[in-house]
């Protein structure tokens, strides 16, 4: 039996009563344990994820790591499919939608037809026997610091638990502190629900082995312990007795180098994560946690008004609001979550959030817990940029890349063109075929909406050297492909994107409203890239010259934005995609100045569709509103979004609401509705799509008082202003890259130039 025991000097311990009171107002707290992981609170460092129950007498943290995935390197692509592309057109274009999706199902789908799902790593296990009986209980997730905490007493003796997932150190850590020396006894050990496992201890660190069935990767996850105490190895388990302060230091990392390469070696990998803690003490790693992740948080802040129930515990809140929703601190809360989400599950130099994030406790996960390219991946970066988080961004322009590369030779088998292309769905290994069914798994736009992102960090950034070294060459492989796929429309005589369909609804078709939206966009984005660098003129006039070639928005019968070329929707179809208002958000094509008959199309589509949907739906739906300048209506949906739902409450199709961890219950939970939500409530202060800054466009009654700190605009612009009775009382406007600003605010509007670094102040009424 070997003793490991670590004396902290006293003046580098730093108390829990010491260090900063952790601020309701942003803080996720609870005073019961979770009963399920959808009440567990979430941390993470985009590589590294854990979910935190809070339980007493026995803790359960479980964890998952960003690569380990099924599958293996794999070309999805269907050798040969371009062969039948035309007599697929031919089909639909004769009316024939269910041959054609017959015809497609078996001759153009991705091999195999479904790509590879995120797996769970393992669970972390700390048993208290002792602590039955326990008082005072309360557990938080501090949004500021990115710690959750756990806090009771059990016999007159306070247990303090820390648990957060260092981005400096690449380590989740678990610091247990008691005010009583020698009161803390308890054994740890880690498992997985993973049929192939490995579990061994040895000179007190303990390593799980993990090896994925449907695949080829495995991972290795490693615990170490610091204490003041007794630990000895019991039977798989550590126990450590005789402590009154324990750390846990979880390494996890897996085989995987690249979509092409599996050769890593997890073990030394987490030889040199613990190397380079190998000096370093507790406090030490705290801080630099803290300092880190602080300097991409506290760039944002939030005030949408006092209430009484800051002081509520959240889930207290949640269900108070489902029969009283006035609650402007929550709503505020809400959209301070999304950014912690965001900057926990994507950080430069990981990969970007999928489908829940990074978060993930089941072999097969909802939707495998992929990337869905059609709606849900893009919405996760809605807030990127708006809320300063433009680093956080960066992870899925790596994807991108990544799928660009992958996308080329789908291009080139299935459709026989130039430049890449990305279907409704990619994985790990960077799939970018269509999958699971014709009906909708053919969907062409994929790339380009996601190519469409990188144009967008520009516009808030105004870096030339992302928009030449990086966003270029992606945005131009994307319009090369629709320069090639287009098609010229049988009875129209306008080129259209066929075959495709209009997700997720009517089916395999020729000519889906939003793919010539996204189309269009990436065209003009283009042609004004092109003229900003000076490169490639010739092809910015081939773009040009098509643009006025492909089929436009049609209004129907219905007074509505046709979602088809056919004039054939109907208003009493209430699917939760609204697909074709994409050129009104994210899109800027469809607006109340340059396209108001459109506008007013797109605003009848939306109320056809009604508000009830599904968790993401919601979110998107809020952005429209506020798009449409109707921030009441914006906060009906936020409303829908903050339905409490407990599990198995909701069905799939009339559901929506969030979990009590105020994670976002499609239902199950995708968190794609988090980070959409976070975007629209924001995008009611600010917009700034149409080549100015408009100022609390989309104000909701609800919210007359407030304030906004460090909000991003287009042109390269951070803003800061302050609001009363529903009137403007000063603004700040910082001018990141010295361009000239313009700002709107009701019926005035100022334009200004600007000098890089420089910050303007201006009065109620736009003076400076």
């Amino acid at each position: 039996m070997r003793k490991l025991i670590f004396l902290f000097a006293l003046c580098a311990i730093v108390s829990c009563s010491d260090r900063k009171v952790l601020d309701n107002k942003l803080s996720l707290w609870y005073n019961q344990p979770a009963k399920s992981w959808t009440e567990a609170l979430p941390v993470g460092n985009g590589r590294l994820g854990a979910m935190v129950y809070g339980n007493v007498e026995k803790e359960h943290i479980q964890f998952n790591e960003e690569t380990l995935w099924t599958g293996e390197p794999h070309d999805y692509s269907h050798k040969g499919a371009s062969n039948y592309l035309e007599a697929i057109r031919k089909l639909l274009f004769d009316g024939k939608q269910k041959e054609a999706e017959k015809l497609a199902a078996k001759e153009f789908m991705s091999i195999p037809l479904r790509q590879k799902a995120y797996q769970p790593f393992g669970d972390l296990y700390l048993e208290f026997p002792d602590h039955v009986n326990y008082t005072d209980y309360s557990r938080k997730l501090d949004l500021k610091t990115a710690v959750s905490t756990v806090k009771y007493k059990v016999d007159g003796v306070e247990y303090n638990r820390e648990v957060f997932v260092s981005t400096p150190d690449q380590l989740i850590v678990i610091h247990l502190e008691a005010d009583e020396i020698g009161s803390l006894n308890f054994r740890l050990g880690m498992n997985t629900i993973h049929e192939k496992i490995k579990i061994f201890t040895s000179d007190l660190q303990q390593r799980l082995v993990v090896a994925v069935k449907d695949g080829v990767l495995y991972g290795q996850a490693r615990l170490k312990i610091e204490t003041n105490g007794k630990c000895v190895n019991i039977k798989n388990q550590i126990s450590v007795t005789e402590a009154s302060e324990v750390t846990i230091y979880l390494a996890a990392s897996t085989n995987y180098i690249n979509f092409n390469d599996i050769s890593g070696d997890p073990e030394s990998k987490n030889d040199k994560t613990f190397a380079n803690i190998s000096e370093k003490s507790y406090n030490s790693i705290y801080n630099d946690h803290v300092n880190e992740y602080s300097s991409l948080f506290d760039r944002f802040d939030l005030n949408l008004g006092e209430s009484e129930r800051d002081s509520l515990p959240t889930d207290e809140r949640l269900r108070l609001f489902s029969k009283e929703p006035i609650d402007p601190g929550l709503v505020a809360l809400y959209a301070q979550y999304g950014r912690y989400l965001l900057i926990s599950s994507s950080r430069y130099g990981t990969y970007p959030a999928n489908l829940q994030g990074i978060w993930n406790d089941k072999l097969n996960p909802p939707w495998d817990s992929k990337y869905t390219t059609n709606a849900n991946t893009g919405m996760n970066y809605w807030p990127a940029e708006l809320t300063n988080l433009s680093e956080c961004h960066d992870p899925l322009f790596k994807m991108i890349e990544e799928c660009a590369q992958t996308g080329a030779i789908v291009a080139r088998e299935h459709y026989n063109c130039n430049g890449w292309v990305l279907h409704h769905n990619t994985d790990l290994w960077r799939g970018t075929a269509p999958i699971n069914a014709s009906n909708h798994g053919i969907w062409v736009t994929g790339g380009a909406w996601l190519s469409y992102h990188m144009w967008e960090h520009y516009n808030y950034t105004h870096d030339k050297i992302f928009l030449e070294e990086r966003a270029w060459p992606i945005m131009k492989g994307a319009a090369l492909f629709f320069t090639e796929f287009l098609v010229q429309d049988t009875e129209t005589g306008w080129l259209v994107s066929s075959p495709s369909n209009s997700p997720e609804i009517g089916g395999l078709v020729a000519g889906p409203t939003m793919d010539h939206q996204i189309i269009r966009s990436l065209f003009r984005a283009c042609v004004e890239t092109s003229s900003i660098l000076g490169v490639d003129g010739e092809f910015a006039n081939q773009l040009e010259d098509l643009l006025s070639k492909i089929a436009p928005n049609q209004i129907g019968q219905h007074g509505q934005l046709q979602e088809w070329m056919q004039d054939k929707d109907d208003p009493n179809n209430h699917h939760r995609h609204v697909s074709h208002l994409w050129g009104v958000f994210p899109g800027i094509e469809i607006n109340y100045e340059s396209t108001p008959d459109l506008f007013d199309a797109a605003k009848q589509s939306l109320i056809y569709r009604g508000d009830r949907a599904t968790g993401w739906s919601l979110a998107w739906k809020i952005n429209f509103w506020a798009r449409f300048l109707d921030g009441n209506h914006s906060y009906e949906l936020i409303k829908l979004l903050f339905s409490p739902v407990e599990i198995g409450s909701a069905d799939y199709m009339g559901g929506g609401g969030s979990y009590i961890n105020l994670f976002d219950a499609h239902p199950p939970f995708q968190i794609d509705g988090n980070f959409g939500g976070a975007a629209g409530i924001v995008e009611m202060l600010v917009q700034s799509h149409l080549n100015r800054i408009d100022i609390l466009p989309a104000l909701a009654d609800v919210f007359p008082d407030g304030s906004i700190k460090g909000v991003c605009a287009r042109g390269g612009f951070e803003l800061s202003f302050s609001w009363s009775n529903r009137q403007l009382n000063q603004l700040e406007v910082l001018s990141k890259s010295g361009e000239v600003c313009k700002i709107k605010y009701r019926n005035k509007v100022i334009e200004f130039e600007t000098t890089a670094g420089k910050i303007y102040k201006f009065d109620e009424r736009l003076k400076l």
